[in-house]
This record gives C-alpha cells, structure tokens and sequence, in this order.
C-alpha cells in the first residue's frame, strides 16, 4: 500500500493522508472517507510515510478514472493560489473545478451534436427566398459540417430553422466525441476581414516576435480596434496549433464575442466558460479545453483555471474591470493569476483596457510591463466624441435630466439616430421618503436603504435581496404623501415616454435582462436600429459597438467623488470614458454630455480632452504622497456576525496579535465596512499595509496560523490579499 495526500474541499489549511492499494497519479480524483460521511478530493502528492501513525489512516475508497486527471502546471497554479491568497487548498482546488467534477456522481461524456446535410438536400436556390436564415444554414453545411453554436453565428434562429430542416429530411444530426479538429496547420481558415493600421500591425509584431513570457499592456483609446488585435493575435497562434484563453469581464460580453471569433475563425474549435452555463454544459467545455480539443476559451475570471495543455497566449480584456476580483471564497484576481499562468506557461500576455487600471499602467511606466499604445480609431472616418459638461446649478432640470439634454435627444430621433442615457442605478428612485415626518424607506436588515421599483409596486434591497410592497401611507406618521428621491433607470425611462411619446426607449439594466436571451434580443435591436433611446447601467458602458448610437447623456456621476474610497475617482474616470466610447464609433461623429454640479473638477477636464495619461500621472503622484497602492501592498481581515461586541472583540485581538508579531507593516485601526450592517450581520475591517509585496506575504504567513488559533464562534472571516472594495 502507498500513501497519498489529498485536498477535500473543507476549510482547513491541510492535506488528507489516506491508503491506496493500486497506482493512483497525482491529479486523480478519489472518493475517500472524512468523518461521517464521503468526499471528493485531489490527491496532491504520493508519499511513502505519513507523520500519522499508521492504524489511523483510513483508505481511499475509490479512485474515479471517468475523466483525466488534472495537470501538474493547473495543480501548480492552485497551489500558488492558495499560498499567495492564504486560502485552503482544498477549497481552492475544488472550487476551481467544474460542479460536476466535484461530485461523487458518475460522469458521462456526452457526445457533441453536429449537423451536416443528407443526400436529398436541395440547391439553395430551391428553397423559399422567405427562408434567409434556412438558405445561408444549407449554404454552411454543404462547406462542412456544424455544431450548433457554430451555426448561431448565422442567426440566433439557427435552431428553430433547423429542426424545420430535420423535419423535411434534408439535415441530419452525428454525433461527435468533441469538436473537429484541424487536419492540419494549413486548413486553419481565417476571415481577414480588416486590413491593419499601421499602429495596430506594430503591436502585433511586438507581441508574435516575443520570445517566451512577456506582459504586455496595450492601451487603445475606446473604438481603436483592440479586439482586431486579438484576432490576429489568436490567427498567429492557431496556425502554429495553440490555444488561445480570453477573459472578459462581464458575462453579457461573452455571446457577441463569441459569435465574432466565429465568424473570423470558422473551422475553429471555441468554447465559454462562465456561470451562465449549465453544470452539464461547463463540464463538456471544460474537457475539450483540457484534451486542447478547443483552440480558443472564452471566458469570465473562473475561465482562468481552465485546463489548457497547448496554451499559447493569454488576453485579459478590459483588464481594469473589478468584475476580474472575486469577492468572497477565494478572493483572487483574474488579471493576476492569469499573469502568474502565462509566466508559469512562458507565454506572452496582453491586458487590453482604454482605460488601464493605475497598478497596471504604473507596472508599464516602470518597465515591468511593455506599454503597446493605439492612440487613433480603427476606422479611418470615426473620430473620439466631443465631450461637454452640463452645470444642473445652472440648467432647468426635469425630473433630473436637463432641457439641453433632451433636446439633443429630441434632435437624434429626428435624425433617426440612437442616444444613450446612462445611468448606474437601476430601479425607479434610490429612495421613498415621507415628506411630513422624514421616514425613509431603510432596509430592516441592512444599513442600506430600499430602493423603488415602481413597476412591480416593490421596495427592494439590493445588498441582502428583502423586499416588501409600496406602503399606501407612512409606516411612522400615517401621512399619505410619499416622494421618490433621486433618479434610478425605471424613472429615467418613465420621463422620457412622457417627452417622447413616440420613441422607441429600450431599457437595459439587470431587472430587464433576466431572462436567459433578453440581452440578445435587445442587442439584436439595438443593431437593427429599431431603438432610439437606451436608457442603461454600466452594462452597456464597455465592449459594445453601436454604429448608430451619437449621443451619450451621463446622469448625476458626482456621487462617486463623495466616497470615501481612494479607488472611485479611477472607477469614474473609467467608466465614464467607457460609455462615452460608445458614442460615434461609426461615421457619424459622437457628443458625450454630462450633468455634474462640478464642471470644472480635473476629473471632468481629463474626459474633455481624452487625457487618461494626464489623469493617471495625477492619480499616481496623489497615491504616492498619500501612501495608498500602487505604491503599497495591503491585506484586508473582514468580519461579520449577529454580535457587534464579538466582530469587534475577533478583530482587536487579531490586530493586537499582529502587533506583537513585530513585522515591519502598518497595522490601521479597526473600523466598520462602507456598509456596516448588512442581512443583519454587523460588518467591520482591520486593514494592513506593507512597503513591498515580499515583506507582506512573509507576515501573513506567521500571522495566519495565530488567526486560525483564535476563537472565531459564530463570526464569517476572510483574508482579503490586494482588496478592491473598502
């Protein structure tokens, strides 16, 4: 009998040792016995002793050979995870996997479902003209055969068109154990449907003649044409047999970007990973990542983790976005670890943002990374969008939206071009307010407050999800009269149908794109241009191109710059400038207006003149006096639970404890979080900050065995390495 290590998915900073009576790999998964009940674990290591006497260890029930098992550089990258992030390896590796991997449950590979034509297939021109999408699905399949997401390329009506196919005999479905693979380098196919500017060329030569690993950070202005870059970039790796991984921030990005890259890359193999997948869905494209059967992986940060044994290439799109930070279990960044797997892999890597985040873009001024620069629009008559700032101090305002700027909206419809309202607060009004006692509309559970959704006649929380039915009187005086204050998307929508009775107004914001295809029908409108106004949350701010959408009306941005967060100036800046990019992308010339009680604040003059360098110099030289990151390495300890005195009493004796450790970090006092009650948890924080990232992680490791000895009884803790939110 041999001993192997196991990691299960508990949270304890340990390995498991067990027995094995027959030849277990590292990376298998097993089934073995904890407590009272089974698991499944990771064997880590093969060993020959064990520090527990022998009589104690139990045996591995059953080693599970229904998948590959998973490859030294992936076990690696967890490792390195769990160490640098002080989080469980068990849980981390775990939880890196697909659900069904983590099951003890038997897994079937469920074959890929392709369609080719039959022998009585008709010509194309034998089919009714009314039948696009059915002609240009038979035209496809008489080159070669398709899988269905292939095919959605065409039209997301693929489907319905081809079961009427099926129906009259003319398209059948095989089955396939994965996707087909090339025959060769030569028959990679690739739709080069832009030719390269010559700032656009440079950059793709600074990263194909790259030797091994490098960290490139390619700042392109909004509509310079980043994602043709990565096209050719993943053009060049296909043709030498690699893969390609692309993270992307938001889950909405990933059908369009999808649909794109196969529409340049026909024969290519492509897969997504992110959370809007079924567990069966997730598990099939995982493994075709893993036999390197998928050539590209598109995915969101979880995608990071994705076995990819021919990996040649990383891109992080929008690699500011905080949506690449986890925040809660294993609280990584996806930027990061991605960077750590292309050094691990000596693969090149592009982080790809017009608005780079400012630990980036300090790593690129200092040389640790190389700065690739697109400084015009990829089309040759599309110009950056005029900028202008509305002072709401000395404007009419309706129901907080200016008379100049629904002018301009009245002015695009007439013009049959699209506007954009943009606001970052969904619901109707942030909140209900009595106008005879004061009472407003606080969560019972939260200190937050409850936010109106007029629509549905509901006052919800959107920190703990508590909801309950507009009162018809003041719940403290009786008064009848209650007043929404402030503006949310339902209101913003609501004004506009009463100024523009006859426009087409399309609201995008979370509450209507629940539905699984919401996004993409609105998308499909949107192109189609059967909207006129879109009225959006920051959902629409990044990755979307809109040729006819000239005009953009940002609404009540000022609050960003009250918060007591150093991060939200950067936030705002990128945000604004990323929604503004969506203006004017095409050949009509865009005009980005913004109502802020503050036209003159740097901030303000910065997205004028599209001066991110200018703005970031700013920022950088603003940190660095005050001592915040870049400039800085920080640790965030979070608690919460039922019992102020006890979140309270845990945290003061972890900083005492880190004191007495007598490292050379600043240890901050400890203070309540943004939100300091929250589902009726009290929440609170002890910051603490070090001169480099060396000096801080070797405190961690002396301090994380003193905060696991530390009587924690009913509190949720969590280390939080490079924190994001405060």
């Amino acid at each position: 009998m041999s001993i192997v290590r196991v990691a299960l998915d508990v949270p304890l900073s340990t390995l498991f040792d067990y027995t094995v009576d027959e030849a277990v790999v590292v990376g298998r998964r097993v089934i073995v016995p904890f407590r009272r009940r089974q698991m499944v674990g990771v064997v880590m290591e093969c060993v020959a002793n064990s520090e527990v006497a022998v009589e104690r260890i139990k045996p591995v029930l059953q080693a599970l050979h229904d998948s590959a098992p998973i490859s030294a550089n992936l076990l690696q990258l967890l490792q390195f995870c769990s160490d640098y992030y002080h989080y469980p390896i068990g849980q981390t590796v775990l939880s890196a996997l697909p659900a069904r991997l983590r099951s003890d449950k038997p897994i079937t590979i469920k074959p890929v479902l392709h369609y080719r034509l039959t022998g009585a297939a008709p010509h194309i021109d034998f089919l009714p003209k009314r039948k696009a999408v059915a002609r240009c699905i038979v035209e496809t399949l008489s080159v070669q055969s398709c899988s269905l997401v292939q095919l959605k390329v065409i039209s997301t009506t693929a489907g319905a068109q081809l079961k009427w196919l099926e129906q009259e005999g003319w398209v059948e479905q095989f089955e396939a154990l994965a996707m087909p693979q090339r025959l060769s380098v030569a028959s990679h196919t690739f739709a080069n449907a832009h030719q390269l500017t010559d700032e656009q060329q440079l950059v793709v030569d600074a990263v194909t003649q790259s030797a091994g690993f490098g960290c490139f950070l390619l700042h392109g202005i909004t509509g310079s044409g980043k994602t043709e870059v990565y096209v050719h970039l993943m053009d060049y790796v296909l043709q030498r047999g690699g893969q390609v991984l692309l993270l992307v921030p938001e889950i909405n990005l990933t059908p369009q970007l999808e649909a794109y890259f196969l529409s340049r890359f026909p024969d290519a193999s492509l897969v997504s990973l992110h959370s809007g997948l079924s567990e069966n869905e997730r598990l099939k494209n995982w493994q075709q990542a893993q036999t390197g059967t998928a050539q590209i992986v598109l995915g969101t940060r979880l995608s990071v983790f994705a076995e990819l044994p021919k990996l040649a290439l990383i891109i992080v799109d929008e690699e500011h976005d905080s949506s690449f930070k986890q925040q809660d279990g294993l609280r990584y960044s996806a930027r990061d670890v991605a960077i750590f797997r292309a050094s691990q892999s000596s693969v090149p890597i592009v982080l790809g943002s017009a608005t780079p985040s400012l630990e980036s873009y300090h790593n690129a001024r200092t040389g640790r990374y190389r700065l690739l620069k697109l400084t015009g629009r990829a089309q040759a008559d599309a110009r950056l969008p005029t900028v202008n700032c509305i002072n709401i101090n000395q404007t009419v305002m309706t129901e907080g939206i200016s008379e100049k700027l629904l002018r301009e909206v009245g002015q695009r419809i007439e013009r049959g071009e699209q506007s954009l309202l943009f606001i970052n607060r969904r619901g109707y009004a942030p909140v209900l307010m009595c106008t005879e006692c004061g009472w407003l509309s606080d969560c019972k559970n939260c200190a937050g407050k409850m936010v109106l959704h007029l629509k549905d006649q509901r006052l919800r929380c959107h920190h703990c999800g508590y909801q309950l039915r507009v009162p018809t009187a003041c719940p403290g005086c009786g008064h009848a009269e209650l007043l929404p204050i402030g503006s949310g998307t339902q209101r913003v929508e609501s004004v506009l149908q009463v100024r523009f009775p006859d426009a087409r107004i399309l609201r995008v914001d979370r509450d209507s794109t629940k539905n699984k295809r919401a996004w993409q029908t609105m998308r499909e409108q949107i192109h189609a241009n059967e909207v006129d106004i879109l009225v959006g949350t920051q959902m629409l701010a990044k990755g979307h191109d809109f040729p006819a959408l000239t005009l953009v009306g940002v609404l009540n941005p000022d609050s960003a710059l009250y918060s007591s967060d150093f991060r939200a100036a950067e936030k705002l800046f990128a945000q604004l400038m990323q929604v503004a990019g969506r203006a004017g992308r095409a050949d009509k010339p865009g005009e980005v207006m913004i109502q802020t009680a503050f036209p003159d604040h740097p901030l303000f003059r910065c997205l004028q003149s599209h001066d991110f360098e200018g703005w970031a110099a700013s920022q950088l030289a603003e940190r660095q006096m005050a001592g915040f990151p870049p400039f800085v390495f920080q640790v965030m300890l979070r608690a919460e639970g039922m019992i102020e005195a006890e979140v309270y009493a845990y945290l003061n004796q972890a900083r005492k404890t880190a004191i007495e450790l007598k490292y050379p970090v600043e240890i901050l006092g400890v203070v309540p979080a943004s939100l300091a009650r929250r589902a009726n948890h009290v929440r609170a924080q002890l910051l603490i900050q070090a001169d480099t990232r060396r000096e801080l992680q070797q405190f961690l490791r002396a301090w994380r065995p003193v905060l696991d000895s530390l009587p924690t009884q009913k509190l949720r803790c969590s280390l939080d390495v490079d924190p994001l939110e405060f």
